[in-house]
């Protein structure tokens, strides 16, 4: 039960999100849009240190000089998988005209969501691996900080699901098809933890490539679509402030529960 509710956690956070179109009429301010995404892409930045990287370094030690080897490998590997699922699924990201991928005739609601599903595969196998560490018993993993990261996620996925949510509902869908698809795209978290938790016997040796390319995965979703969207046009200091205030709470997460 325990596991089961650090791997749904993020997904409450996607829902909860998705369920303020139900609250607010019209889209978000571009101001408080800004300040949410660089809010999201600090805690994605302070996960990815402290509950993922950071462990794969501790577990990876007995390697002495050569333990910078799986953490910088699954890092690579994290952020090849990304640029590769950039590149295959057509997806619509937050505010653009055009869509990004392969030409497809897909309506513009199922490529936004399908954009945010894209950044929560990373995030849904991040927690699946810490929770798998967990069952490993893994000295590196607490589950005080497994459950930082789930809930850090969930912190993150609150205003994910409603920017997702809003569009959609402005673009003249009823509040219940808004709500489903905001909520639709934080579905594929729980799934992917869920299948990474389930191969834990299997992955153990591996797991420090895996919290590695689950950071990978995330710093390159920050990278790629977070900062920039957060920093396009005027009062981009709003983004920044976001991001610093996001990076800050992980930090007191990851101390206050790891």
């Amino acid at each position: 039960m325990t596991v089961f509710l650090g791997l749904i956690t993020p997904f409450i956070g996607t829902t909860l999100g998705a369920a303020c179109v139900f609250f607010i009429k019209g889209e978000l301010k571009p101001l408080i849009q800004k300040g949410l995404l660089g809010f999201a892409a600090g805690v994605m930045v302070a996960a990815s240190v402290w509950s993922l990287l950071i462990p794969a370094m501790e577990m990876s030690e007995d390697m002495g000089r050569m333990a910078f080897i799986p953490p910088v490998a699954g890092f690579l590997l994290g952020i090849a998988f990304l640029l590769l699922l950039d590149r295959i699924i057509p997806h619509l990201h937050i505010g653009c005209e055009e869509s990004e991928g392969p030409k497809c005739s897909l309506k513009r609601s199922t490529m936004l969501v399908l954009a945010v599903v894209m950044h929560n595969i990373p995030e849904g196998i991040s927690s699946g691996a810490v929770f798998a560490g967990l069952a490993t018993d893994n000295a590196s993993v607490t589950l005080a900080g497994a459950f930082a990261l789930s809930l850090g996620i969930a912190l993150q996925n609150l205003p994910e699901g409603f920017i997702v949510a809003l569009p959609i509902r402005a673009e003249g869908s009823g509040r219940g098809k808004a709500f489903f698809y905001g909520a639709l795209s934080g579905v594929v978290e729980p799934v992917a933890g869920g299948i990474t938790l389930l191969l834990a016997s299997y992955i153990a040796p591996a797991l420090p490539y895996l919290l590695a390319f689950a950071a990978g995965a995330m710093i390159y979703v920050v990278v790629e679509e977070l900062v920039p969207e957060s920093a396009q046009g005027s009062h981009s200091n709003i983004g920044t402030i976001g991001f610093a205030l996001g990076f800050a709470l992980m930090m007191i997460l990851d101390v206050a529960l790891g």
